[in-house]
């Protein structure tokens, strides 16, 4: 894959750069606490956390997927893992929901390789974001984490009316950006919002996926760690 012709990068944000499960993990942590679900609900938080991710990821893809609205997602989520566990209290919900959307994105932790990729790149090429998060929480994310000096354009579903791998994002941020197809390229953890969404504009993608055996396409590059791009890019 050639990148000569790159001149601007697009990261996604969540699991990319922020580190989302960390982040998530210790906030759901100390709403489990502060609500005494271990006496409501007679688990243990780790049982807790385990059903709530696997509960949230479906919420996602059906959100992804136009299926739910943004309120849907926010207290749904929470309220069907408290079913899961027999307890139906929408309120605490709700409450729990609020919460977790006000705390989350004031947590700090990054991905490993996040700021040394970041202070690479950032002399090299024009840097942008490109996310399928709520406008004011991915705001809230980059700035507590120090990610938004490194950035100049921000673009969110909401912000762009539509969600990753529409190409109407893509279109969108390469307006803003005012980025071409040959020279940009979008880097994220989402295959096929990410990935499959970029390639389908035409633009050039890497692949971040720690976990997964190195597999290249033909137009887009495999990395399972961050620091990776110093030699790519």
């Amino acid at each position: 894959m050639v990148l000569k012709e790159i001149e601007h990068v697009f990261f996604d944000l969540d699991r990319t750069l922020w580190d989302f499960e960390t982040n998530s993990e210790a906030t759901l942590k100390e709403l489990f606490q502060e609500f005494e679900l271990n006496s409501k609900l007679g688990i243990t938080d780790a049982q807790f956390i385990h059903e709530y991710k696997r509960i949230n990821e479906i919420f996602w893809e059906d959100y992804r997927n136009g299926v739910i609205e943004k309120k849907d997602l926010r207290y749904g989520r929470f309220e069907t893992a408290l079913r899961f566990f027999d307890y139906n209290d929408k309120p605490l919900a709700a409450q729990i929901g609020e919460l977790y959307i006000s705390r989350s994105p004031r947590k700090t932790g990054l991905v490993d390789g996040a700021i040394e990729a970041l202070e690479y790149l950032k002399p090299k090429y024009q840097l942008h974001i490109i996310t399928n998060g709520f406008e004011e929480v991915q705001h809230i994310k980059m700035q507590s984490s120090g990610l938004d000096g490194y950035f100049k354009q921000h673009i969110t579903s909401e912000g762009a009316g539509a969600k990753k791998p529409s190409r109407i994002i893509f279109d969108h941020a390469a307006q803003l950006a005012q980025s071409s197809v040959h020279n940009s390229i979008m880097i994220g953890d989402h295959f096929e919002a990410d990935i499959e969404g970029a390639l389908n504009v035409g633009w050039k993608a890497i692949f971040y996926e720690p976990e997964q055996p190195k597999v290249d396409g033909t137009d887009y590059v495999h990395i399972h760690h961050l620091t990776e791009l110093l030699d790519i890019l």
